[in-house]
């Protein structure tokens, strides 16, 4: 424990970013609830997560953009084809969702072996970084986000499915790089699965990001208290705040 070396100006950067990532995680994440394609966000993920790989191992020292660059594509490449699985082969949506992380995950290993770093590489893509995350990445997030949260509240995404997964993947691809494929995964189902009874729209919204934003703070004082992983612990902080409230919730809806 660490107590003593405790600083609370550390831990706002990344509580910024933990809050970007929530900002468009919960409202993606209760519509992926409400399609039944649960696995689409960690696929998509690791699908991001191989372009990182893929543009480090084939393009040597590039610009930060241009890895971004290359991981949404990727990402976007992965929402098309799961687009096009979810017109042609419903009945075998999930499965095969489940197939593409499998795969995208195996590759990503594959070509991780080539890469300088390897470890650190796929260590960062995992749990991330989130704790050392900088205002300069925040910006550029910020500058991603604002605008995918504009289409998403106005034009209507959940009865266009190719804007939602258009919006889907660009949204997932630079959270990846902030706080890792699990802690993605987590932000986006189990503040979702909290508030998923909730009739009110806005009501379930707001209690959504609220649950997100406790467990954020509560996994980054434990992770600067206990020196422990920041992402790994705020996703158990995740889990712990969703089983605390939910019986509040259901007594209250």
């Amino acid at each position: 424990m660490i107590v003593s070396n405790f600083d609370v100006m550390l831990i706002v950067p990344a509580f910024l970013a933990g809050a970007l990532v929530l900002s468009t995680h919960v409202p993606l994440g209760q519509e992926v609830l409400k399609r039944g394609i649960i696995f689409i966000d960690i696929a998509i993920a690791q699908i991001a997560a191989l372009g990182v790989i893929a543009a480090t191992v084939f393009g040597g020292e590039l610009a930060s953009w241009q890895i971004q660059l290359f991981a949404g594509l990727s990402a976007l490449s992965g929402a098309a084809l799961i687009h096009w699985l979810e017109r042609h082969h419903a009945r075998s949506l999930e499965a095969l969702i489940g197939l593409l992380f499998v795969l995208a995950a195996s590759g990503g290993l594959l070509l991780a072996s080539y890469a300088p770093h390897s470890d650190e590489l796929l260590h960062d893509l995992l749990v991330g970084q989130i704790l050392w995350v900088s205002y300069e990445q925040l910006l550029w997030v910020m500058a991603l986000y604002v605008p995918l949260l504009l289409v998403w509240f106005t034009f209507n995404c959940k009865e266009k499915p190719m804007l939602f997964y258009l919006v889907f993947s660009l949204a997932v691809t630079a959270s990846v790089q902030l706080v890792g494929i699990y802690l993605v995964f987590a932000s986006l189902i189990l503040p979702a699965l909290a508030s998923r009874h909730i009739a009110n729209m806005k009501k379930r919204l707001f209690i959504a990001y609220m649950i997100g934003l406790m467990a954020y703070l509560l996994g980054l004082i434990c992770s600067l208290i206990f020196d422990l992983p920041t992402g790994a612990i705020t996703v158990w902080t995740l889990l712990l705040v969703v089983v605390l409230t939910k019986p509040l919730l259901n007594q209250a809806k």
